[in-house]
């Protein structure tokens, strides 16, 4: 931005040459009317590439597809009860979606859980080396996530298949950044896997709301965290004093990668079971 700004002032400065070099020779940028012309933005990317899991009919699966509103809303017209569905927004961790199998889980649950996908931006470096297990210094990436998710709450304030009074968020691993970190009160529950809550000041601690409950779910030796040898440490010391609220540390497990827990039974379970919880709770105004 710094580059097109100085580069705008210098086309100011030398616009009564003959010669001027265009825009794009001086930033090596695309002229700003191409910008204009590329359609959407990063953030609309991230919504419309999203992917969505929806509850299932009955003697069928859970569907899992695109952002299409029209099918969602067939699909979710079929059932019976003319009323919104608890929704769940998952954010992914720092290579983007994985399996499907717990967005499955928590379609089967009644949630309907919209994926947003980070990767659909143009510009979108790692912030994490998958090989290495370490970051890459790309701090701003948890600045997308924060406006990824905000965008996503305000697109799903227009649909009216959401229940606005179910809403919930899941964040794992470079996800779980900004599940913690977001500082509005519009979720009724939030997941915290895969991450510790630790970390430099841009990245520790949990924003949420005090009374806003929180799970978090991480394993133990996971090889993100505890390079070292010892504990990765969890998000418990920032959940004292919130209602409803725990860090479960799973114990370590040889036979995965020792990071995702979405593939545990356990892990799923209680996530399911926590968010069901909540969604079967009247909402705080009407209690």
């Amino acid at each position: 931005m710094r580059r097109w700004i100085a580069a705008a002032a210098l086309l100011a400065l030398l616009g009564g040459c003959a010669t001027t070099p265009s825009f794009s020779a001086l930033t090596g940028l695309p002229s700003p009317s191409t910008m204009l012309s590329l359609g959407d933005s990063d953030l609309e990317r991230t919504w419309s590439g999203a992917t969505v899991a929806l509850p299932p009919l009955r003697g069928e699966a859970p569907l899992v597809i695109g952002m299409s509103s029209r099918r969602i809303e067939r699909h979710l017209a079929a059932f019976q009860a003319n009323r919104g569905f608890p929704t769940v927004i998952y954010l992914h961790g720092c290579t983007g979606l994985g399996a499907f199998e717990f967005l499955e889980s928590l379609a089967a649950a009644g949630f309907v859980v919209v994926a947003p996908d980070s990767m659909a931006r143009r510009f979108r470096p790692l912030q994490c080396n998958p090989w290495s297990h370490t970051g890459t210094g790309n701090l701003f990436v948890f600045d997308f996530r924060l406006a990824e998710l905000s965008f996503a709450l305000q697109q799903l304030r227009a649909l009216d298949w959401v229940d606005r009074a179910n809403l919930y968020v899941v964040g794992v691993s470079e996800g779980g950044v900004p599940a913690a970190l977001y500082r509005g009160d519009e979720f009724r529950g939030r997941v915290i896997a895969q991450w510790t809550c630790q970390g430099p000041a841009v990245v520790r601690g949990i924003a949420a709301p005090p009374q806003i409950p929180v799970l978090s779910v991480i394993r133990a030796g996971d090889p993100w965290y505890g390079r070292a040898g010892g504990s990765p440490g969890d998000c418990g010391e920032f959940l004292l004093g919130r209602p409803d609220s725990r860090a479960l540390v799973l114990p370590a497990d040889g036979r995965g990668d020792g990071h995702d827990v979405l593939r545990d039974p356990v892990a799923v379970r209680e996530i399911v079971g926590f968010l069901g919880a909540l969604a079967r709770r009247p909402p705080p105004a009407q209690r």
